[in-house]
């Protein structure tokens, strides 16, 4: 087990309400009536629909193909009718081409698994990402990058170590928690394909230290797994990842911070993980890669976190892709009090709604309720000039000066200053003494100066 041997700069230590779902195993998947499947569920262009109003589909088909390089495909998750294809609201607010289907009556709603584990490693790079494309895999960590497209990388840029990322540092979420304890070996043999497919000799499997149940069953497993990454990776025997144990700090989890803490190495302004010659992927995304590989399973269903002081049953959960909020309440039973605030991932990143009409799509991690009382309603008050949003950024910009920009609409000076690398972690604004919310304003001058 390696200690972690550098640090980043910048970051808080926010409570983690962890313990309110940690100790929950992940629920088997609940079946909704109805799915809403957005068609842009990743970055990159929206997949592009291969099926109308009045057909039948089962659980798995193909609904969206991949429409340009970056971008990626659209599963059915349940198997029954579609009612309607149309513009409908997610998560991020926007509203995107969406695919409806009603469950059909007495239809099968289980994906049936074709075992293929026999050949797997047999198959080439090119037949790797293929099958991971076409599964529909993104990153699971939040950015919902194509996956086949992370790990291939140009051949200008030369990889050498893998990161697997393992740190959820965002407060309330234990989903990712929950998947190293009860999918380690899926786990692993995702890490596998990823290590053979960019045929590199490193990789740190990294967990932060308040999950200490993870840290010791990653390392039972690759002490009982150790023999097997030979064929895993056609790396030959006595080769086997590292664990890397990280001392708790948001936002830990980020690419770029997590490389700077395992490996020193910084990530230009700009730039991407592979300019240092780094590929980092979420423990949820291996598994999903897993899945795609060994089970030719696409990715119609995710582990998420439902959680908040008011639920009455925090969880841990499957969720099929496309199941709206407002069908999720039988899963944690309800609520002890009246919440005020739901939010789609954590509370640092994760995204308020104003609807639980609102379906979770591939990159959504959890579920957070917060009550009256939780919520910050403090008004926004004067910067003293105090610097601590400045201590708090982790990529060393300066939110203050960036929000008089801002304010002033003087979105070019504000794009001179480096805003658009900011990539809203909110520890800036969760330091702030006078409340003022800079991370609103960082978004704000971010979305003008794409339009200006």
């Amino acid at each position: 087990m390696a200690s972690m041997r550098y640090r980043f700069q910048g970051g808080v230590h926010p409570l983690t309400f962890k313990s309110l779902a940690s100790d929950r195993p992940i629920k088997k998947s609940f079946i909704p009536k109805r799915v809403t499947l957005p068609l842009s569920q990743h970055i990159g262009s929206p997949a592009q629909a291969v099926v109308s109003v009045g057909m039948n589909v089962k659980v798995g088909d193909l609904i969206g193909e991949p429409s340009g390089y970056i971008s990626s495909a659209v599963h059915a998750s349940i198997a029954g009718k579609i009612t309607k294809i149309a513009y409908l609201p997610t998560y991020n607010q926007a509203r995107v081409l969406s695919v409806v289907i009603e469950a059909g009556v007495d239809e099968d709603q289980d994906f049936r698994v074709v075992t293929a584990a026999s050949d797997v490693n047999f198959l080439s790079k090119e037949e790797l990402l293929k099958l991971i494309r076409d599964a529909g895999v993104v990153g699971l960590g939040g950015a919902a990058f194509p996956t086949d497209v992370k790990l291939s990388p140009p051949g200008n840029k030369k990889i050498d170590t893998v990161i697997l990322n393992g740190a959820e540092c965002e407060p309330y979420l234990t989903c990712d928690h929950r998947l190293m304890l009860e999918k380690t070996e899926g786990i692993l043999k995702g890490l596998g394909i990823i290590v053979k497919i960019l045929g590199v000799r490193r990789a740190y499997i990294a967990i932060e230290n308040n999950k200490m149940s993870a840290i010791y069953a990653m390392e039972r497993a690759l002490k009982l797994y150790g023999h097997k990454f030979a064929e895993w990776t056609g790396l030959g025997r006595g080769w086997t990842p590292k664990l890397a144990v990280l001392n708790e700090k948001y936002p830990q989890g980020a690419e770029k911070q997590i490389i700077k803490a395992i490996l020193n190495r910084i990530v230009p302004a700009g730039g991407l993980p592979m300019d240092v010659g780094c590929i980092a992927n979420n423990v949820g995304t291996a598994y999903a890669i897993y899945e795609s590989v060994y089970l030719r399973k696409p990715l119609i269903e995710r582990a998420i976190t439902i959680t908040g002081s008011c639920v009455k049953e925090p969880v841990n959960t499957w969720v099929r892709t496309g199941t709206l909020l407002s069908d999720l309440k039988d899963v944690f039973g309800g609520f002890t009090k009246e919440p005020k605030k739901v939010i789609i991932g954590g509370p640092m990143m994760g995204l308020a709604q104003y609807s639980m009409d609102i379906p979770i799509s591939k990159g959504a991690g959890g579920v957070v309720f917060l009550t009256k009382d939780e919520i910050d309603s403090n008004e926004e008050g004067v910067c003293i000039r105090c610097g601590r949003c400045v201590d708090a950024c982790p990529i060393g910009l300066v939110p203050t000066t960036l929000m008089y920009r801002v304010k002033k609409e003087q979105f070019q000076d504000a794009k001179s200053l480096g805003i658009a690398y900011c990539y809203e972690c909110g520890s800036c604004a969760y330091t702030c003494p006078a409340k003022i919310p800079l991370l609103d304003y960082l978004k704000f001058g971010k979305a003008k100066i794409q339009t200006v």
